[in-house]
Parts: C-alpha cells; sequence; structure tokens
C-alpha cells in the first residue's frame, strides 16, 4: 500500500539531494551551513517516525541554530542561463504551461480515483499522494521533452531554496506551533479575555472579534490552520455555535476564509509571500505583501459580515 510515508519518503530524498549539491558548491562562502540545514531537513523526513520527539525535538533546535545564526548563504548553482531560457521559451512557447498544469491534473484524478482502491493507497492522504505523483510525472516529462541535463532540476530546486532561506520550513513549523498552542489551552485563555471585551449579548461584537481574531493569528502562525484551531476553541465554537447558535458549517468555513486574509499580510506565510518575491526576484522582499494589503481587508470585512448575516 503507497502511504503517506512515500511522500515523506520522496521530500526526503530531494532535500538530501539539496545538502549534497551545496556541499560541493564552493561559490557559496555558506556552504557547510546550507549543507548541514537541507540535511537536518531530510533527515526529518526520511526518519522522523524512528528518531522520537525527543531526538526530533533536537533536530528542531539545530534548524533554529543555524538559521538563527545566519549560517545559511546563497550559492551559483550550475543551472541553465538566463539566455538558455530565453531560448527556451522562444522555442516552445505557450506549450511550457502544460507542464504546469500535469501536477493539478494529476492531483485531482488520483484524488478522485485512488478513493476507490482503499487497497493500495491510504485512503485519508490520497490528495498528497496523488500531487506527490503529479510532481513525479511532470518531472519525467520535462526531462523527456526538454532533455536538461540530468542535474539541472535539483540544482533548479536547490537556488529556490537558497533563495527562500530557512522560511522554507515556516509552514511546517507554524503549523506544529498551532496544534501545541491547541492542546496548551491558548484558545480558553482567548476565550475568557474576548468574553471580558465583547459587550454582553452582541452578536456583532463576536463575529467581529472572531473574524479579525482569525486575521490576526493567522499573520502571527503565518498559517490559517494553525490559527483555526485556537479562535474556533476560543471565539468560534464557544460563543458563534453554542452560544448563539450559529451554522457551524458558514462559522467555520468563512471564518477559514478570514483567516486567509491575514495570510495575505504576513511575512510568516513564507510559501505565499517570500516564495514569490524569491522567484520574481523582487528588491523588496515585502513587496508581495504591500500589494496585496488593500485587496485582503476589504476581503476580511466582506468575510465578516458573510458570518454576520448567512450563520444565522
Amino acid at each position: 500500500m503507497i502511504t503517506l510515508q512515500f511522500v515523506y519518503v520522496v521530500t526526503g530524498i530531494v532535500f538530501a539531494a539539496f545538502a549534497l549539491l551545496s556541499a560541493r558548491d564552493r561559490s557559496n562562502a555558506k556552504r557547510f551551513g546550507n549543507a548541514a540545514f537541507w540535511g537536518l531537513l531530510a533527515v526529518s523526513f526520511l526518519a522522523g517516525n524512528q528518531l522520537g520527539d525527543f531526538w526530533n525535538g533536537i533536530l528542531v533546535l539545530l534548524l533554529v541554530a543555524i538559521a538563527g545564526l545566519g549560517a545559511l548563504g546563497r550559492g551559483k548553482p550550475r543551472t541553465t542561463t538566463t539566455d538558455e531560457r530565453r531560448a527556451e521559451a522562444d522555442r516552445h512557447g505557450n506549450r511550457l504551461f502544460w507542464l504546469a498544469l500535469i501536477i493539478p491534473a494529476t492531483a485531482l484524478i488520483g484524488t478522485l480515483l485512488f478513493k476507490r482502491l482503499p487497497a493500495f493507497f491510504e485512503s485519508r492522504q490520497v490528495t498528497l499522494i496523488s500531487l506527490t505523483m503529479g510532481v513525479l510525472l511532470a518531472l519525467a516529462v520535462a526531462a523527456a521533452w526538454l532533455r536538461p541535463r540530468p542535474l539541472v532540476p535539483l540544482e533548479e530546486g536547490r537556488r529556490l531554496m537558497d533563495a527562500v532561506g530557512w522560511a522554507a520550513v515556516l509552514p511546517q513549523m507554524l503549523a506544529s506551533l498551532g496544534a501545541v498552542f491547541a492542546l496548551a489551552g491558548v484558545g480558553d485563555v482567548i476565550g475568557e479575555f474576548a468574553r471580558d471585551v465583547i459587550p454582553a449579548g452582541s452578536l456583532l461584537g463576536a463575529v467581529v472579534a472572531y473574524g479579525v481574531g482569525m486575521a490576526l493569528f493567522t499573520m502571527i502562525m503565518g498559517n490559517a490552520f494553525a490559527a483555526f484551531p485556537v479562535m474556533a476553541a476560543a471565539i468560534g465554537v464557544p460563543l458563534l455555535i453554542q452560544g448563539y447558535g450559529g451554522n457551524p458549517a458558514v462559522v467555520c468555513a468563512i471564518g477559514m476564509l478570514a483567516g486567509f486574509c491575514g495570510t495575505l499580510m504576513t511575512p510568516m506565510a513564507a510559501n505565499f509571500n517570500i516564495v514569490p518575491a524569491a522567484l520574481l526576484e523582487l528588491r523588496d522582499r515585502n513587496g508581495v505583501i504591500r500589494a496585496q494589503i488593500l485587496t485582503a481587508l476589504p476581503l476580511l470585512a466582506v468575510n465578516i459580515a458573510l458570518i454576520y448575516f448567512l450563520a444565522w
């Protein structure tokens, strides 16, 4: 049976390759820092289950130490030049987009198909498994069609990871932090504070506190999925659903959308805001965020209004 472990193994192998290539890159003065960082991340994916909680914790502390000490740098991977990429783009044109479409198409088809094959695929993880297969399929098609040098895909991946740096692991770290906060009862503490601040009997005040809280906690956590357990335990469930009898589907679904408005306004959401800045080689690392704020704030107001008018 193909399980989530398949995704971990593929990801771990990629990070291990980044580590080895980084160690060989003499153009990077901090190459051993990069090699250690991506190597430790590879270990977490390949052997995390065997390490146990204590050693996984040590591994995370080592990652934080490497990043915090400024031991990460950027090298010059041996990949295609700007002129070579421009020539390939002129030659193949918009057909290159088909490679990118292979990934979501495979993820969609696999999600619908693999659920019918529980003996072969872990039914709860078919989307992630399908997504990983889509990436591998797109890579195989690209290799057969474009015929790059064997290491070019890995060098390109390493170039992007070096550009993003430690922020590449923020989503994973912050999602874990959200679960820790929920288990530690942070939601209960925030709920008590909210009940003291929100005027008694004010449904609008509770809805605004919930929507704005989702956005703010998402900005802090960098991930709406990490913020949701905290705000649901603080306000969503005890006040809006149990207290005022709100529709759970509306409160939860649109509450998540309110959280995503916070995603648009925070550098902590590295995969949404820092990666594009690195890909586009923007001088302003927060340029994407600045461009999104005027969209995020009206959307947040609309989502709060939707909860207020649709949940009751």
